[in-house]
């Protein structure tokens, strides 16, 4: 799963006319001139076994998945949510997890044209779905391909056997190579997830993770560096990782080695080529919105005047009961005015092209002037470049992307 972090959780249906109109007159609201893209993200919240590093809302799966009374939680759930988005086109589709990838052809089939059938889909949308290579299977993925997905995001996170053993994960060396061939044979788009930094791994190592990867020739690469996650077993159990120096050093090293392949680093931690950057998530990184349905998902979504997010029950019994109770949402806030300048960035400054300044008036109802402070100190330090058409990061403020995003908590 490309591990987005979304802030905060937020319950709740959509208001009414009159609640959304008595908003207006509240003093503090904001101003959206329009509306941002929206995409939907639809969780899947099972998988074969926890990974020790895993933080996301994932559970293993014992006996046989409830698969049908999950699709029917969800289209409840979608139903419920659709008052919030009368007339808006859904750009992209993200089904993640858990391990998407143990639903059956058959289930797919039917998600997928519930979403059709409740919601309108921009013509040509990207539908990707995550994939893990344990549970790869030719035909199945072939039918999953004839449903409407047309992009796959395959959790290798490594081809050394050791490693992924090491990393808790299902597959060996030789169902990871057989994964992507089947990937690359099935999809025209698609996606590899890898680590770098795993415990005990050299940089020689890292490379040939990298140039394996490489030589499938896959549209999209994500680079991500392990981190010990809290509530993980690897944060109660550390194992020895390697030191910040090699780590910088691994980094480098990737950076190179997927320029000389021709590919484009355009967000922290992905490379593309050209044209096949992730349509979903370059929507996130531009603060743009999200309806999340099925167990544990956040949702953000934008009206003239406020933004809302949402978080939705973790658990899948859960989650499945409250959805037939009428409302899965367990958590609901307005983004606070303070906030949305801090929100804004912490997505925007992974965009290593950055952004336009008019992005952040359109997105966030704001003037840029109310970020001037921390935009001014944080060019002063070397960390952000910035003229009249853009605002990124430098060099060194992608090094130190925390402490520059930390920059903007204040306002």
């Amino acid at each position: 799963m490309i591990p987005i972090k979304v802030a905060g959780p937020v319950p709740g249906e959509a208001r009414n006319a009159a609640t959304t109109a008595l908003q207006y007159l509240q003093p503090g609201a904001l101003n959206l001139t329009a509306l941002p893209p929206l995409s939907l993200y639809i969780h899947f919240p099972w998988c074969v076994r926890k990974c020790p590093y895993c933080d996301f809302n994932s559970h293993e799966a014992k006996g046989e998945l409830p698969e049908k009374d999950y699709l029917d939680a969800v289209r409840l759930d979608l139903e419920q949510s659709l008052p919030m988005i009368w007339g808006r086109k859904i750009h992209t589709v993200f089904i993640g997890g858990g391990t998407p990838s143990l639903m059956s052809a058959g289930g797919l089939d039917r998600l997928l044209s519930d979403v059709r059938t409740l919601l309108p889909l921009e013509i040509g949308a990207e539908i990707t779905m995550e994939a893990n290579p344990g549970t790869f299977e030719a035909e199945r993925f072939k039918s999953y391909r004839d449903s409407g997905v047309n992009r796959l995001s395959i959790g290798i996170q490594s081809f050394n056997g050791a490693h992924l053993k090491a990393l808790g994960r299902i597959h060996d060396h030789t169902e990871a190579l057989r994964a992507v061939e089947i990937a690359r044979t099935t999809f025209d788009n698609f996606n590899l997830d890898l680590m770098f930094a795993l415990p005990s791994q050299t940089l020689d190592e890292a490379r040939r993770d990298l140039e394996t990867a490489l030589s499938f020739a896959p549209p999209h690469l994500s680079m991500y560096h392990l981190t010990m996650e809290p509530n993980t077993v690897f944060a109660k159990y550390p194992p020895a990782l390697p030191d910040d120096d090699l780590s910088a050093d691994m980094q480098d090293m990737i950076l190179d080695a997927t320029a000389a392949a021709g590919y484009h680093h355009y967000e922290v931690s992905a490379y593309a080529q050209a044209g096949k950057q992730s349509r979903h998530n370059l929507n996130y990184w531009g603060f743009g919105d999200y309806l999340g349905i099925g167990a544990g998902a956040h949702s953000k979504i934008s009206f003239p005047h406020r933004v809302l997010r949402q978080a939705r029950y973790k658990q899948p019994n859960s989650f499945m009961e409250a959805a037939r109770r009428g409302n899965p949402v367990q958590e609901e806030h307005e983004i606070a005015r303070a906030d949305m300048g801090f929100e804004f960035m912490l997505n925007t400054l992974r965009l290593v092209d950055g952004f336009e300044p008019n992005l952040f008036a359109e997105r966030t109802g704001m003037n840029i002037g109310s970020i001037g402070k921390a935009l001014n100190e944080a060019e002063a330090k070397g960390l952000l470049y910035r003229d009249h058409k853009l605002i990124r990061p430098t060099e060194l403020g992608q090094r130190f992307l925390n402490d520059l995003q930390e920059m903007f908590l204040a306002g």
